[in-house]
């Protein structure tokens, strides 16, 4: 583990269904960082940031998972999520029965640290809708029923304010928003960063919610392998050069497992 990681991924190898998706990634991020993984589709990127949380679809079947300096690799994704993982979905899901504002309820009644009396409670999430351009009437419909694609990422991003985790993992947040949706949530990670020193994790093939963010490393991930990693000037290359460039270097890292 690199000194000072607040997530170190050595050596991990995952599979869904029998099939190896992740191939020996190594991966580290330190605190207040912004990483970006990026690769074409179906490279494994989204495999790795549900193999983090702990989505028990996947298998690991090498390596670990040590974040904030615990081991937790054989963590539950509850678990995950108290000791200060965020994972945003690429496909929100949609919870029938459940108002919102009862879901981040009971969400925070699991953390003894930011349990709130229901004036303050209520009181916080109304200013962060308003902060995030969402209709205060959503709070009380049902979680990601009826919501538009850019209303669920605007859901996300009032999580990732009231949580304040101390690692989010963005799944292609951008994905299948306008322009005006994007501007929100880059808002929300903005917002994130700067009240609570966040890190995070941005898992896109897309350069655009890239823009305005001061992006520390980038990683590309090609068939499972992460097969080139360098500093900020690697996202203009790919915007440049697409990653057709990377094709092939998984072959390299295969000849030497």
């Amino acid at each position: 583990m690199t000194r000072d990681a607040l997530l170190s991924v050595r050596d991990l190898s995952a599979s869904v269904d029998e099939k190896t998706i992740l191939h020996h990634v190594d991966l580290d991020v330190a605190p207040g960082e912004v990483h970006v993984l990026m690769g074409p589709n179906g490279a494994g990127k989204s495999t790795l940031g549900h193999v983090a949380m702990g989505d028990p679809t996947y298998t690991v079947t090498g390596g670990s998972i040590v974040f904030d300096g615990n081991d937790i690799t054989e963590l539950s994704t509850d678990k995950r999520s108290r000791a200060g993982l965020f994972l945003s979905f690429q496909a929100p899901v949609e919870i029938p029965g459940v108002p919102l504002s009862s879901f981040l309820r009971s969400t925070l009644d699991e953390r003894p640290d930011m349990k709130m009396k229901n004036k303050q409670f209520r009181k916080t999430i109304k200013e962060l809708a308003c902060e995030l351009n969402m209709d205060q009437a959503y709070l009380d419909r049902e979680l990601g029923v009826g919501f538009s694609g850019g209303e669920k990422k605007k859901v996300e991003m009032l999580q990732l304010l009231l949580l304040k985790p101390k690692l989010a993992i963005l799944d292609e947040t951008d994905s299948g928003l306008d322009v005006d949706a994007l501007s929100v949530v880059s808002q929300g990670m903005d917002a994130y960063r700067e009240r609570c020193d966040g890190t995070l994790l941005i898992i896109t093939h897309n350069t655009r919610i890239l823009e305005h963010l001061d992006v520390d490393r980038v990683h590309v991930m090609v068939r499972g392998h992460i097969v080139a990693e360098g500093d900020a000037s690697m996202i203009s290359d790919i915007d440049e050069n697409g990653f057709e460039q990377f094709i092939g270097a998984d072959d390299a890292s295969e000849a030497h497992e």
